[in-house]
């Protein structure tokens, strides 16, 4: 499996990423952009210092200079990429996946995301082919601390937010590295933390929230504390997940709808971006809040794209990211977390009372499916529903009155996943079963 991705690069250390492929993806990198001056920043796993080194390595020798702001959340980077005169910049990451992978997340000018349609797959191919002569000037490397402004900025949205006690899972991943500092700055508000000790190893859960049984520790704490919300960060805290009072995951679909009323209020009439996975309650939402609903395919760089194209003022996708033209079109876990207590402490509800409204419809969640012909299968959904409302935007979609369906390929695996939602349960299960008469029994993955 290659290690660079449709997003970013992801791989396994040292094995298929060691700091010889990181000189070369840095002088890569330099390459392809025509860098003078990047940012790099990094996250706490244990390799992340000798492969952020060989990163900068890589840049200096092709005479870029590189602003290093050590260690950082992915946010932040973003942030200090979209804040500093540069030309980009990348953060050296593995976001979710377990202690022995390592990887990068790149952007351009404004915290534009390299993605695989728009400079990895180059990138790709000069760190393949690792034919780099040393640049006659050497850049420099300056150390620059940001997190001071970072904290203030991501404080500065904080409005009017009830005293309350929250809990926060930080999975040992780089939430913990910022998020207490903003948190602190908010009157009255107190924070049980859960596991808040940066550790690269990952000693108490992996950091992806979007595993349910993740979030079982956050959901006692929850309850025992008898919190109005509980918040879940993944390793590189650019995701955010939420439970409410019950201990319930309150999806991030639901989330950008309460989101949005925040927005829609700040700045009326305009986008609010989603993914085609989302519930059809959140354009219907978005509508009756005077905004615009502007759907899209998965993936961050498809997003901010379309979030500047169609001017987006935020938005949500279903697998925790959520997205903000404040910060620099960028998504940030903290901030939506943030957003999500304002709205809460204007609305005087808990996210239980604010989310609970928003469950009308039945939805299957996202089911993976392991298949060898992915298109010969897609062909099979169209031909069985070929009488709904089909399109193709990512995958293939088919509306009808009471349902719709999406099946799409997954990027970097043999995998078709499938979101289904129905007016009833009954018809919700009712196209489950025959969708799963095409397409197989289901991988749990």
């Amino acid at each position: 499996m290659s290690i660079f991705k449709a997003y970013d690069i992801r791989g396994t250390y040292p094995d298929q990423i060691d700091a010889k492929m990181a000189y070369n993806i840095g002088a890569g990198m330099v390459r392809f952009l025509s860098a003078k001056r990047l940012v790099v920043g990094r996250d706490m796993r244990t390799m992340a210092p000798e492969i952020q080194d060989a990163v900068i390595q890589g840049m200096l020798e092709q005479g870029c200079d590189v602003v290093d702001i050590g260690l950082a959340s992915t946010p932040m980077v973003y942030y200090a990429i979209g804040k500093l005169p540069c030309d980009g910049g990348m953060v050296v990451t593995a976001s979710h996946n377990p202690k022995e992978y390592i990887g990068f997340k790149m952007c351009k000018q404004e915290a534009r995301p390299l993605s695989g349609d728009n400079g990895i797959k180059d990138i790709e191919k000069l760190a393949l082919a690792g034919n780099f002569t040393k640049a006659a000037r050497h850049g420099k490397r300056d150390f620059v601390d940001v997190k001071a402004d970072w904290i203030a900025h991501i404080a500065n949205f904080a409005k009017g937010i009830a005293p309350m006690t929250i809990c926060v899972d930080y999975a040992n991943g780089m939430g913990a590295n910022e998020s207490p500092a903003i948190f602190s700055k908010i009157p009255g508000l107190k924070v049980v933390p859960l596991y808040e000790q940066l550790d690269g190893t990952f000693p108490n859960h992996e950091a992806n929230p979007l595993k349910e049984s993740n979030l079982d520790e956050l959901r006692k704490a929850v309850k025992a504390n008898k919190a109005p919300l509980g918040l879940a960060f993944d390793g590189d805290a650019d995701r955010c997940a939420f439970v409410d009072e019950d201990g319930r995951t309150v999806h991030a679909d639901l989330i950008t709808v309460i989101l949005a009323r925040g927005m829609l209020q700040r700045f009326p009439g305009k986008g609010i971006i989603y993914d085609l996975r989302s519930s059809k309650v959140v354009p219907e939402e978005i509508l009756k809040l005077g905004g615009r609903p502007v759907r899209e395919r998965v993936g961050h760089s498809f997003m901010k794209e379309t979030m500047r194209r169609t001017d987006c003022i935020g938005g949500g996708e279903l697998s925790g990211h959520f997205y903000f033209a404040e910060n620099y079109f960028t998504d940030c876990g903290v901030l939506a977390a943030i957003l999500v207590m304002n709205q809460l402490s204007q609305e005087k509800k808990t996210l239980k009372q604010a989310a609970d409204p928003l469950r009308k419809y039945f939805g299957t969640g996202e089911i993976n499916f392991k298949v060898a012909d992915k298109d010969g299968l897609m062909k099979a959904v169209e031909a069985k529903f070929k009488d709904g409302k089909i399109d193709f935007l990512d995958g293939i979609t088919v509306t009808y009155p009471t349902w719709w369906v999406n099946v799409r390929p997954s990027n970097t695996e043999p995998y078709l996943r499938m979101c289904l939602e129905a007016d009833t349960k009954a018809i919700m299960e009712q196209k489950r079963d025959e969708l799963f008469a095409i397409l197989g029994k289901p991988h749990d993955h």
